[in-house]
This record gives C-alpha cells, structure tokens and sequence, in this order.
C-alpha cells in the first residue's frame, strides 16, 4: 500500500496566547518531549498544537476554545484545528471537502487534558486523553479567613501577572455587576494597581444598563460603598437590539443560559466598542462560581449538593472525559460554555482576562473543605462564597467588600420578565437555529 501523507492545518491565532513563563515553541516541545503532565508549567493563557511525524499532540488552557476535524483525503487524513466551528467548515468548503463536514464531527480539546492523536491512516484511532491539571481536594483547613487569604492571594497574584503585560498607559475595563466576582474582581484590580505604582486613572468599571435592570443601581451602591464611585461608567443599550441568532452565530452553541449570558456580554462589547474605538484590554468574573460552587442546585435535576461536592471541578469540566455524558463535540462545563465570554470579546476586537480560570485559582478552590463547611447543607454551600471572598478581600487589600445575593448576568442588565420577552427560553429550538447554520 501506499504511503498515507498526513497533514495539519493549525488555524488558531499565536497572537492569543499569553504565555508568562516560556516561548509559544518552547512550550510545544514540552509538549511533545515531556509526559503530559510537564505542561502543567504552561504558565498562562494558550491553545498549542505540536507535531511529530504522525504524532499531534494539543493542549489548551480553561480560556481558549480549540476545536478540530479529521478530514480524509485520497493521499491521507489532514486534522484541522481553530477555535470556531466557522473556520473549519471555510477552510473545509476552500478545499473541496465540506461534504465530509457536520458541526457535530468537530472535537473540543478539553481543558487540562494533552490530548494526542496518531495520524496513521483511515480509519485513525481515538484520541488519548491525559489530564495535565489535577488539583488535591481539601488540603485546606476549615479557617475562612485563611481560605479567603490564599484565595485573594491568588487572585491578586494572577492579576499582577496579566497587568504587566499590558502596555504602559493602556486603559482597563472591569466588566461590572456589583457581585461577587466582578467586584472582588475590581477591587483585587485597584489594589494590584496601586502596588505596581499604575495610575488608577486608567480603570474603568463597565456596566450594562438595558433598562430598568438592578445591575446598575447595585454596581453604584457597591462602589460607593468602599469609595470607589468615580470609576463607574454604564453602557446603555437598548432591549431591541439583542438578537439571538447572532449570538447562536457568535458562540456556536444552543444552551439557552449561555445564549442569554453571552447576548449581554455582547451588548456591552459592542457598546464599550462604540464608545472607545481603540480600547482592548477587559477583564471579568468568569469563572467565580464555578470556583465556589455557587449555582442553584436545585435549577438542574441531574445534580444534588454531593455530586456538586465530590466531583472534582465538576463545574469546571462537567461530568469529565471519559465519562457517559461528556460530549465530544462540546466538552463539558465551562470548558465548554466560556465561549460565552470569549467569543463575545474577540467579536469586538478586546483581549479579555478571567483571573478566576488559572490554576492556581481552581487549585485553591478546590482545597477548601467543603464537606466539613457545609455538612452538605445547600444553603450553608451558598453563604460560603460570600464569605469567603469578603474575608479574602479586607485580608489581602484592607477594604471592606459590600456582599449582594447571587445574580445571573443576564438578569441583572434587565429584569427576568422582559429578558424572557426577548429570549424565548427553548434549548430545542436554539439547537435548530444553531444547525440551520449549516443546512
């Protein structure tokens, strides 16, 4: 038989990666040199593909998306990688082979996975997944105040980090709500600021304000709370021109709370965009609940507060790889639905920065004791996020952080009855909008 050619076509932006610690091909021969494991030294944001001979090998961090398809050709296979569904089927149709194409043949690379694929001919062998990221389970003791300090340590860490990668005089928007997240988001910012000796003055707090929405009145008595009033700024946009099918578009998915989610982070992407043509850099929360545990339980049926508890990351990773209802195409929990933050951001040409999605925030989060916390109680689950970050932020920057209850974005730039006007909760017909795309 003849020889199979393989061949790899690498889609992605290298512009995207934010590597702190090495180069972007140092990395990929760690990657290729090292046990899977070695690329937990990967410090920062990335998606890299690396290759030998018939062996590939990628990894990503939580906040790049990395997709790729396995395409046949008569001289042998050739695997596509990008972070959109969007660019492979252009790239596919450029070629002549988008009849081989179907959105859900494409793969997601998991997050905290090496995942290595042999190019060896038709058909090609399943991937092999070897997790990178395996944080110890509560290795904390059950002492709030200690857990908030290494939680905001960390935060504050990770913030340094990103912001002298920044240009000098290059401003900074916090995308805003008051809550938790954002807010010790913003506040860990300011302080992180002031210690670098960064003139405050290039912070902004951005809210989105779609009328008559609690987010804003929250946000302004948040910072006027700790004095920090003069750095809110709103962005008004109006109720009509949410559009959900370019949102379908934009984050190639149909689960009707990342939809929702990802329209208004569209809507203040594109208002900020509006506003100030040449601002790039934004930073957010995502990624804090995550963290803490902190969504309604009882909102999904497959759940109780011990699944929630015991599964490592589970927000983070969904049920994992390996698992019956880990899905191929879309991986699983925020590795799959931070397209609702990433895509949004790279629409409208900003570099976005989720502190809470490094490791060493996850890590911290997932030493905490929860069992003995909690004792299993959802409500003492709830709580715990609250006072964890507040006692983290007076520790680590002296400022008493104000505490509201738990709110959903998409809820907050709008009230629920009107958002439901416009975004018709149905994931079905989501779903068909979203494969109409490509009928």
């Amino acid at each position: 038989m003849e020889e199979y050619i393989e061949r790899v076509v690498d889609l992605l932006d290298p512009g995207t990666n934010r590597i702190y610690n090495l180069t972007a091909d140092a990395a990929r021969e760690l990657l290729l040199n090292h046990p899977a494991e070695a690329a937990r030294q990967i410090e920062g944001s990335f998606a890299l593909i690396a290759r030998r001979g018939k062996t590939v090998v990628m990894a990503r961090s939580l906040d790049r998306p990395m997709r790729y398809f396995l395409a046949k050709r008569q001289a042998g296979p050739v695997l596509v990688v990008a972070d959109r569904i969007d660019v492979i089927y252009e790239w596919l149709r450029s070629e002549g082979l988008v009849a081989q194409f179907h959105p859900s043949y494409t793969r997601m690379v998991p997050a905290h996975y090496v995942v290595e694929l042999q190019l060896i001919g038709c058909p090609d062998p399943d991937p092999k997944h070897t997790r990178f990221f395996d944080p110890a389970p509560a290795l904390l003791p059950g002492d709030r105040d200690e857990i908030g300090r290494a939680y905001i340590g960390a935060l504050t860490n990770e913030i340094s980090k990103f912001l002298q990668t920044v240009p000098d005089r290059e401003p900074l928007g916090v995308c805003f709500s008051g809550g938790i997240d954002s807010g010790s988001v913003f506040l860990a910012t300011y302080h992180v600021m002031r210690k670098l000796g960064v003139s405050p003055a290039r912070l902004k707090a951005f809210v989105l304000d779609l009328g008559n929405g609690p987010d804003l009145q929250q946000a302004r008595a948040f910072l006027d709370a700790v004095g920090l009033g003069l750095f809110l700024e709103p962005i008004e946009a109006a109720a009509s021109e949410l559009d959900v099918n370019e949102t379908i578009r934009l984050i190639e998915d149909y689960k009707p709370l990342d939809v929702e989610s990802a329209t208004m982070a569209a809507a203040l992407c594109r208002g900020i965009r509006a506003r100030y043509p040449e601002w790039r850099f934004l930073i957010d929360g995502d990624g804090g609940d995550e963290n803490l545990k902190d969504y309604p339980i009882e909102e999904n049926p497959e759940l109780t507060i011990r699944s929630v508890i015991n599964n490592q990351m589970l927000y983070q990773e969904g049920w994992g790889v390996g698992k019956i209802k880990h899905s191929l195409t879309y991986s699983g929990g925020l590795s799959r639905s931070y397209t609702r933050t990433y895509a949004p951001g790279r629409r409208y040409g900003f570099e976005g920065f989720s502190p809470f999605l490094q490791p060493a925030l996850i890590a911290v989060a997932e030493a905490i004791p929860f069992v003995e916390l909690t004792g299993y109680d959802v409500p003492r689950l709830y709580d715990l996020k609250g006072e964890i970050v507040s006692r983290g932020i007076a520790a680590v920057t002296g400022m008493k952080m104000p505490v509201f209850p738990k709110r959903r974005f998409q809820h907050g730039a709008m009230p629920e009855t009107a958002l439901r006007k416009q975004l018709p909760y149905r994931e079905a017909e989501y779903r068909k909008r979203f494969l109409s795309l490509y009928s």
